[in-house]
């Protein structure tokens, strides 16, 4: 890989680590309720990328269910797990995307994989268990159940993907954009409160992250991953994009003043770990699972 796409993907993780840390400070710190800042994120989206809706894709149908599994039902429960589990935490489960897609491409394209995998796949579900139960009372993060769910449903997306025709990355945040955000207004309108009060209390900050989320992690962190994509093999990127949720522990601590602790480390280490050993030795029907939910939508 040349030094600038190097670079190019350095800056990609690394806004989508920050998104991480920046999110959970807009629903948790600023009070601002999750799916409702989940629908003003896509309706920026759909906003901004108005001229990318045309040509109209040809399978609109599938493009739709895409839209729920990587856009409002993966981002509305991404965000309610951020607004009830650390950040740090978060950025590992999350990594889950990556044998989720695995085990769904084993389900529905009939991939077969070998023991190598099949330990990074345990690994990766064992290092989560790690983060999330309490050791002194065996509960689990109810949070992070959230967190779990979203990348399940993400990887859901991945294989509708995989079976659409494909368009372009910017054509296809266009359409997530539209098709989300209406539904999670709505969604907001009926179990939320307070909306607007707490959006406009929240000042110039929840407006720059605002502005962040769309410009820096939809636009910029989108697109030049999939410049990438079209340049690198997926067997090359998806282990260098293990640089997010390193990037969204590091800043969660420093941000947020998240605290670090012998679980969040042990889980971390083992379960970053079986999803490099899976990244390391992609699918042959979905090389795309190597990298979970960013094929589709994104970390964050």
């Amino acid at each position: 890989m040349g030094f600038r796409d190097f670079l190019l993907l350095f800056a990609v993780c690394l806004v989508w680590g920050l998104n991480i840390a920046v999110t959970r400070w807009v629903v948790f710190d600023a009070s601002v309720p999750p799916i409702f800042f989940a629908a003003v994120r896509f309706l920026g989206v759909a906003l901004l990328l108005v001229p990318f809706l045309r040509p109209i894709p040809k399978d609109i149908k599938t493009l739709f269910f895409i839209s729920f599994f990587i856009g409002s039902g993966h981002f509305a429960l991404l965000f309610l797990g951020l607004a009830n589990a650390e950040a740090s935490a978060a950025a590992v489960v999350g990594q889950l995307g990556v044998p989720f897609s695995t085990l769904m491409s084993m389900a529905f394209l009939g991939e077969t994989i070998g023991w190598r995998r099949g330990l990074g796949i345990m690994l990766a579900f064992a290092g989560v268990l790690v983060i999330a139960v309490d050791p002194a009372s065996f509960t689990i993060s109810f949070g992070l159940l959230y967190i779990v769910g979203a990348a399940f449903i993400g990887s859901v997306g991945g294989i509708l993907m995989k079976r659409m025709e494909p368009i372009s990355a910017l054509q296809m945040q266009a359409w997530i954009g539209l098709f989300s955000f209406l539904p999670l207004f709505a969604v907001s309108f009926f179990i939320e409160t307070g909306q607007w009060e707490t959006y406009s209390a929240g000042g110039l900050w929840v407006i720059v992250a605002t502005i962040f989320a769309v410009v820096g992690v939809s636009i910029f962190g989108h697109g030049g991953f999939y410049q990438l994509i079209k340049k690198y093999d997926i067997s090359l990127l998806s282990p260098l994009t293990l640089m997010t949720p390193i990037w969204g522990v590091v800043l969660s601590i420093i941000m947020l003043g998240e605290p670090i602790t012998a679980n969040l480390i042990l889980g971390a280490v083992i379960s970053l770990g079986g999803v490099f050993v899976i990244a390391v030795r992609p699918n042959k029907s979905m090389p795309e699972a190597a990298l979970g939910k960013k094929a589709g939508s994104g970390p964050s």
